[in-house]
C-alpha cells in the first residue's frame, strides 16, 4: 500500500474549502417539480441511470491518475479516524474527482505529496516519459508490430507495460467490472422508462459497454444523437482534453513519418463522463428555433467549398435539448476551476459520424443559472470595476447562454475531419473556432430574425466583458487558452481596449468583423492539417498582455472563488447516498 502524505497545509485547506473559495453548484432538488411531474416509470428508470452514472467516477479516476482510488480510500480512512486535514482534503478530492487539478487562477493543486500531473494521466504507465514512449513505438514499428501500435494510439485503450514493449487494453476489458454494472442498470432502466426511443438507446449503450467493438459505440451514438422528445437525458460522454501524451507523437519527425507510412492516425484517449437529467420542454422549444437555420449558417462558414460539414442544405442531422441536471459524474463532473455549460457530441473523431449519425446539443440549466442576490451583487461589483459604464445596460447574463448556443452549433459547422493532425492543439483550435463562429454569424442570425439588434449588442458586450480571466492558464487548459488567444486578437484589432481607468471599452462596429477574420484564419489552419501551423497559430496568439493583467488583478480582488463543488440532492436521494452538507 502506498504511503500517502497530505500536501496542503491546514491554513490552505481551510481557505480552499471555505464558502468564498469552494462555490457550490446545486443540481435538481429532491422535491423538484421537474421530478415530481415525471411518470412513475421514468422516476424508477431515473434511479438506475443515477446508479450507472455514479459508477463512472471509478472509471474516470483510474483514467485520470492511477493512484486516485487508493488515495481516496486513504482519505476516507483518515477522516474516520478524526483527521481534519484529511477530511478537508477529501472534500476537495470529491469536488474535483481526483488528486491533481487546476483552480480558476491556473494554480496546480496537488492534494498528495510526490504525485505530479502526467501528460498521459492514468491512460499510460505513470513512469513512462515522452521520450521513452516515442522510442518504444519506433522500435515496435521497426519490428512490424503495426496493429499493436495502432491499438496503443487508439482513443479507447488503457496502456500498460509488457516487458520492453507497451500493450493496449480495450476499455471494455480494462473496465469490465464497472462497465458491466453500468450496463446492467441501463438495461433495467430501459424496461422502466416510458419512451421507446430512449429505451432503444439505453439498450444499444449497454451492449457497447459489454463488447469490444467500436461500431457498437457508433450505433449507440447514432441513436443518442437522434433523441429529441424524450423525458429523460442520459449520456456517456467521451472527450479528449486530458490526454497529452498520445498526440505528442506528431512532434517526433521520425515517428510521425513512420506512423503515416503505416497509415496510423493517433487519436487521444477518451475520458469518460456521465450526465443524467430531465429534459426541460420549454427551454428545448427555444433552442429548436435555431435548428431550421443551421444549413443557412453552414453556407456562411469560411471556405465552405473546401470541406464537408456535419450540417448542410437538406441535411437535418442536429438535435438540441435543454436539460435540468440531476447529476454529472466522471469527466462531466470534474469541477476544476469551472464546469461546462453545454456540449455538442459526438465529436468529429467518433465513428457514428461515418455511418450517417448526427450530433446533439445538450444544455445544462443548473450550471448556467444563478440569480441569487449574492451573485447579482458580485456581478455588479465586477462590472463597476472592469467595464465602462455606458456598456452596463447591454450586459445580460442570459446573453452568455445565447452565445453558448452559437458556440455549440458551430461545432457542427466547419471541417468535419482531418484535424487530428493538429495534435495537442486540435482542441484549442476547435474551441476557438466555435467561439468565433458564434460571434461571426450574429449578423446572419439577426437577419434571420433569431436575435434583435439589441440582443446582438448584449451578446457582444457580455462576451467582451466575460472573456478576461483571473490568471494566465496553462497550455493544457484548451478552453481557457482559446480565451486568452481571443482577448489578444481583439485587443490587437482594437475591437476591445482599456481606457485610462483600466476599464474595458468595446468598439461594437469592429466586433463581428474581427470575429469573422479570426474564424477565417482558424478554418485555414484546420484545413492545413499541419501540426506546425497549428502550433504557430496558437503560440502567436496565446500571449498574456498588460491589459489582461490589469483586469485579472481586479477580478481577483472581487472574486475569491478558486473551485467549485456539485451538490446533487435528487441524485443522492435516488441512490441512497447521504447528501453532503
Amino acid at each position: 500500500m502506498t504511503n500517502f502524505e497530505l500536501n496542503l497545509s491546514t491554513e490552505e485547506l481551510i481557505k480552499r474549502t471555505s464558502k468564498d473559495c469552494l462555490i457550490p453548484k446545486i443540481m435538481l432538488e429532491a422535491d423538484s417539480v421537474e421530478y415530481n411531474n415525471l411518470a412513475q416509470g421514468d422516476k424508477d428508470a431515473l434511479r438506475h441511470l443515477v446508479l450507472a452514472a455514479n459508477k463512472i467516477d471509478n472509471v474516470f479516476m483510474k483514467q485520470d491518475n492511477s493512484a486516485n482510488l487508493e488515495f481516496k480510500t486513504y482519505l476516507e480512512a483518515e477522516t474516520q479516524k478524526g483527521n481534519k486535514n484529511a477530511e478537508m482534503t477529501l472534500k476537495l478530492f470529491n469536488a474535483q474527482i481526483g488528486m491533481v487539478a487546476t483552480d480558476s487562477e491556473a494554480n496546480k493543486i496537488y492534494l498528495a505529496k510526490n504525485f505530479k500531473d502526467l501528460d498521459g494521466k492514468g491512460f499510460y504507465p505513470a513512469d513512462l516519459t515522452k521520450g521513452e514512449f516515442h522510442k518504444i513505438l519506433i522500435s515496435m514499428l521497426e519490428e512490424k508490430e503495426t496493429e499493436a501500435v495502432k491499438n496503443i494510439l487508439s482513443q479507447r485503450t488503457m496502456v500498460i507495460r509488457d516487458g520492453k514493449r507497451l500493450k493496449a487494453i480495450d476499455y471494455t476489458e480494462y473496465f469490465k467490472e464497472e462497465f458491466l454494472y453500468i450496463a446492467q442498470n441501463l438495461e433495467i432502466a430501459s424496461t422502466l422508462s416510458t419512451d421507446k426511443d430512449f429505451n432503444e438507446y439505453l439498450k444499444l449503450q449497454a451492449k457497447a459497454l459489454k463488447e469490444n467493438d467500436p461500431m457498437l459505440d457508433a450505433y449507440a451514438d447514432k441513436k443518442w444523437a437522434e433523441l429529441q422528445d424524450t423525458p429523460l437525458e442520459f449520456t456517456i460522454s467521451r472527450e479528449q482534453y486530458a490526454d497529452e501524451l498520445t498526440g505528442s507523437v506528431l512532434e517526433n519527425p521520425r515517428l510521425n513519418k513512420m506512423l503515416k507510412e503505416a497509415n496510423i492516425i493517433p487519436i487521444s484517449k477518451d475520458s469518460i463522463g456521465a450526465r443524467v437529467g430531465i429534459v426541460n420542454k420549454a427551454g428545448t422549444a427555444k433552442l429548436l428555433a435555431i435548428k431550421n437555420y443551421m444549413p443557412q449558417l453552414a453556407e456562411n462558414m469560411p471556405y465552405k467549398e473546401e470541406y464537408e460539414q456535419n450540417i448542410s442544405i437538406g441535411n437535418d442531422n442536429q438535435t438540441m435539448v435543454d436539460v435540468d441536471i440531476v447529476t454529472l459524474r466522471g469527466d462531466e463532473g470534474t469541477y476544476r476551476g469551472g464546469i461546462t455549460l453545454a456540449q455538442n457530441l459526438p465529436n468529429n473523431d467518433k465513428l457514428s459520424l461515418t455511418i450517417g449519425g448526427g450530433r446533439r446539443n445538450v444544455y445544462h440549466r443548473q450550471i448556467r443559472t444563478n440569480n441569487s442576490a449574492q451573485a447579482i451583487e458580485k456581478r455588479k461589483k465586477r462590472l463597476d470595476a472592469t467595464l465602462r459604464k455606458e456598456f452596463h445596460k447591454f450586459y445580460n447574463p442570459e446573453a452568455d447562454h445565447w452565445f453558448t448556443i452559437g458556440h455549440e452549433n458551430v461545432h457542427s459547422l466547419g471541417p468535419k475531419s482531418g484535424t487530428e493532425a493538429l495534435g495537442k492543439y486540435k482542441n484549442i483550435i476547435e474551441e476557438n473556432k466555435a467561439d468565433m463562429g458564434s460571434l461571426a454569424l450574429l449578423n446572419i442570425m439577426e437577419k434571420l430574425g433569431l436575435y434583435s439588434q439589441e440582443e446582438v449588442k448584449q451578446i457582444l458586450v457580455t462576451y467582451a466583458a466575460d472573456n478576461f480571466l483571473k490568471a494566465k492558464p496553462t497550455l493544457s487548459q484548451a478552453h481557457r487558452v482559446r480565451t486568452v488567444m481571443q482577448s489578444k486578437y481583439f485587443l490587437d484589432k482594437k475591437a476591445i481596449s482599456l481606457d485610462e481607468n483600466g476599464l474595458i471599452n468595446i468598439n461594437l462596429e469592429k466586433m463581428i468583423p474581427t470575429a469573422k477574420q479570426m474564424l477565417s484564419e482558424i478554418i485555414r489552419v484546420q484545413l492545413s492539417q499541419d501540426f506546425n501551423k497549428g502550433e504557430k497559430y496558437v503560440l502567436d496568439n496565446f500571449i498574456w498582455t498588460k491589459e489582461m493583467e490589469i483586469i485579472s488583478k481586479k477580478l481577483k480582488e472581487i472574486d475569491k472563488s478558486l473551485n467549485g463543488v456539485l451538490k446533487t440532492p435528487l441524485a443522492d436521494k435516488l441512490s441512497g447516498k447521504q447528501t453532503n452538507p
